[in-house]
């Protein structure tokens, strides 16, 4: 059994395509998966990347592309009311039902549905209050959104992210491989289906590609 790790941070559109995705695009194979919340935008920080919201033009695309997306893939996928939108609220509350940094597969699909379908503000007091409600049997005792453990919890999964090689969301991470975003999903599966072309020494091959542009900084 393989067991993978899926990064995901709940204001990215291609984390809950991948989420819906994934099952099918797995069925058949002996796998767990470690759900990971993580903060996007400290990621994107790391590398000097705005995001795709950061830049006017791309904006509006990934906001159309994505909405399309949900279409052809049969996933229901509204633009929340406000996006970007700090997700640290909700993160932290996924993480209160957590005891390791961990989430599970119930957790990350409410807060997901919470954002991404019916076009509401994922930050809107009520909805969040409601939200907290429908995960109060998955809440550890003590815990709630501004606990302690969460915070610490998102900052670890964070770190350990960006230490594993991950730059953005979705990223789904398997014997120290990382596989990155909603279309890296077929790549993942051949991987997992003993695809010779992970033992041809590509995969390491690209580090070795000279960079023609001048360096940073």
């Amino acid at each position: 059994m393989k067991r993978i790790t899926f990064y995901l941070d709940f204001v990215s559109p291609y984390a809950w395509l991948a989420f819906e995705r994934l099952p099918e695009v797995l069925e058949g194979l002996s796998y767990s998966v470690a759900y990971k919340p993580v903060l996007l935008g400290a990621l994107l920080q790391q590398h000097g990347n705005p995001g795709p919201a950061g830049i006017a033009p791309k904006r509006d695309w990934t906001y159309r592309h994505v909405t399309w997306l949900g279409h052809a893939q049969g996933t229901p996928l509204q633009m929340p009311a406000r996006h970007p939108f700090n997700p640290l609220p909700l993160l932290r509350q996924s993480l209160a039902c957590s005891d390791d940094g961990l989430i599970n597969r119930f957790v990350a699909g409410a807060v997901l549905r919470h954002v991404w379908q019916g076009g509401h503000d994922a930050l809107d007091a009520g909805r969040l209050s409601a939200l907290a409600a429908e995960l109060a049997e998955q809440i550890r005792t003590g815990q709630d959104a501004a606990s302690d453990a969460p915070k610490a919890f998102l900052r670890a999964n964070t770190e350990a992210a960006q230490a594993a090689g991950v730059f953005g969301v979705p990223a789904f991470e398997v014997d120290g491989k990382v596989f990155w975003g909603l279309d890296g999903l077929p790549m993942l599966r051949a991987y997992l289906d003993a695809d010779p072309w992970f033992e041809s020494g590509q995969w390491d091959a690209v580090g070795q590609i000279g960079s023609g542009l001048p360096p940073r900084g």
